[in-house]
């Protein structure tokens, strides 16, 4: 749980540092997560991070179901899951903008304050339960904590390397995050050296981002290394 913990810690906080330097105009971007703009797009980071509050708050499973690999399956990406997704970001993002009135400089560190209080919560749930606590997700899969909180730091972590590649910035992952995502990805094994990947490269690959090519493919089968696919 610490290692996670601190992933998620350090990938919502440097998160909220860029939120506050934000030009207005950047939040009606497109993203590569269409159909979102990265107003959108950051709407449905903050309520992924925010989602375990409430989780926690509801009664515990009996017992896990599964583990942070499992959850991300293309058996729960159905187009109707993919629609519901799209457009409760949409309308959260609307809601944003309606609240804020007209864009200016004020804003940029209300945005980023606002999304840290949405983290702070989340962590401030998980510190009041054991690491063994069960929760539902939306899904209805029943998991612990300490992976569906790995879970939140694939959503800030991958989407905020979408985000870096909208606002035309550098990536901004932190070493821990990284690290969580690629053990996840991999199944904590190593990566063949003659791939030549470095962490961000696997990040990318692994979650189709940059596409794969079949000999990398090859290389990645030959070491029997599966990598962890998202549906949709």
């Amino acid at each position: 749980m610490d290692e996670v913990r601190d992933a998620f810690r350090d990938e919502c906080r440097r998160l909220g540092e860029v939120l506050r330097t934000l030009d207005p105009a950047e939040l009606d971007r497109p993203t590569d997560c269409r159909p979102w703009t990265v107003a959108e797009l950051l709407a449905h980071v903050r309520t992924g991070a925010g989602r375990l509050a409430g989780m926690l708050a509801a009664p515990a499973p009996a017992h896990a179901q599964v583990d942070a690999a499992g959850y991300f399956g293309a058996a729960k990406f159905t187009p109707e899951v993919d629609a519901a997704r799209i457009n409760a970001a949409q309308a959260e993002a609307a809601r944003g903008d309606a609240g804020r009135g007209p864009a200016g400089p004020a804003d940029r560190p209300e945005l980023g304050a606002d999304f840290d209080r949405v983290w702070q919560a989340t962590l401030d749930a998980v510190d009041a339960h054991p690491p063994d606590r069960v929760v539902r997700t939306r899904h209805g899969d029943a998991m612990t904590v300490t992976e569906f909180l790995r879970t939140r730091v694939v959503e800030v972590g991958v989407h905020g390397l979408d985000l870096a590649a909208a606002l035309d910035r550098s990536p901004w992952l932190t070493p821990a995050a990284g690290q969580v995502i690629a053990d996840l990805l991999t199944g904590g094994r190593a990566v063949p050296q003659e791939l030549g990947w470095d962490q961000l490269t696997l990040i990318r690959k692994a979650t189709g981002r940059v596409p794969r090519g079949h000999a990398e493919q090859t290389v990645l089968d030959a070491a029997g290394i599966r990598l962890l696919a998202f549906g949709g």
